[in-house]
């Protein structure tokens, strides 16, 4: 019997093992949709979108302005209540029958309203750590230094309101093959990135670019070069609109003599890690 329970244990072990090796193998696909919303297929096969503001983003290629054209979402995380982060959330959420996560004051307004059914809105906070997909990829809510305000138009009155959206977010998630991906959100340069760099170790960060409502191309340089020091790193929200100045080109500049490589999409572009 003794034998049987060793001979059992090795076998599972290699299970794990020939699995870890095969997760290793796989790509990891981003894929931007334009302003702060991407794709993200995971060594396993699961989606997971993020900030989805697609069906009215000037910059979302055409054919993915139909929400069904994402394919089967296992995810949506949301890192603030405004539009250009949230205005689609809800519906992909729904449509998919998949658990939406962002800030708590927005999940609570957005379930508050009916926007979205509790079951769908799980409640998690900054520094919280959760596992939908499973215990192999890692979902770490983290801080980000902006605003977070959720505009609604009451269907009865028509009448627009300004509702409580909790605090702003970033999202560090972890996946199978332990590929680290920081999704920063909207946000101001803060100290703390230099600890998030530190302890999260992402490999990839999906940082703002554009200025006036968020850090601009100079201050990310500043942040991925001296704070959190990846190995790559995508720039964001940045020319969907005039005031949202920031270049890629600029952002590049600011990153001389940093060993992070500055990847360029367009958007509806894949990149594969």
């Amino acid at each position: 019997m003794k034998r049987l329970v060793q001979w059992m244990t090795l076998l599972i072990l290699a299970a794990f093992a020939a699995a870890a090796q095969a997760q290793a193998g796989k790509k990891v696909e981003v894929l931007w949709l334009g302003q702060a919303a991407f794709r993200i297929t995971t060594p396993g096969g699961k989606v997971i979108v993020i900030d989805p503001w697609l069906k009215t983003n000037p910059k979302t290629p055409a054919q993915f302005k139909d929400l069904a054209a994402l394919g089967k979402v296992d995810l949506v995380l949301v890192t603030h209540a405004h539009f250009d982060h949230v205005a689609d959330a809800a519906e992909l959420a729904k449509l998919n029958k998949a658990k939406l996560y962002a800030p708590p004051g927005l999940s609570g307004t957005l379930t508050t309203l009916g926007e979205i059914p509790g079951d769908l809105a799980p409640g998690m906070n900054k520094s919280g750590i959760a596992t939908p997909l499973g215990p192999e990829i890692k979902f770490h809510m983290v801080r980000a230094e902006h605003s977070s305000e959720y505009r609604w138009k009451d269907p009865a009155s028509g009448k627009e309101m300004m509702l409580p959206g909790g605090e702003p977010v970033g999202w560090i998630i972890e996946l199978e093959n332990g590929f680290k991906i920081y999704h920063m959100g909207d946000t101001g340069l803060f100290g703390d990135m230099k600890f998030i760099g530190e302890f999260y170790k992402p490999d990839l960060v999906l940082i703002p670019i554009g200025g006036n409502f968020t850090i601009n191309a100079q201050l990310a340089g500043y942040a991925i070069r001296e704070m959190i020091k990846p190995k790559f790193t995508i720039p964001m929200h940045y020319g969907t609109y005039p005031i949202l100045a920031g270049k890629p080109e600029d952002f590049v500049k600011a990153l001389s003599g940093s060993s992070t490589q500055v990847i360029v999409p367009q958007p509806g572009e894949k990149v594969d890690f």
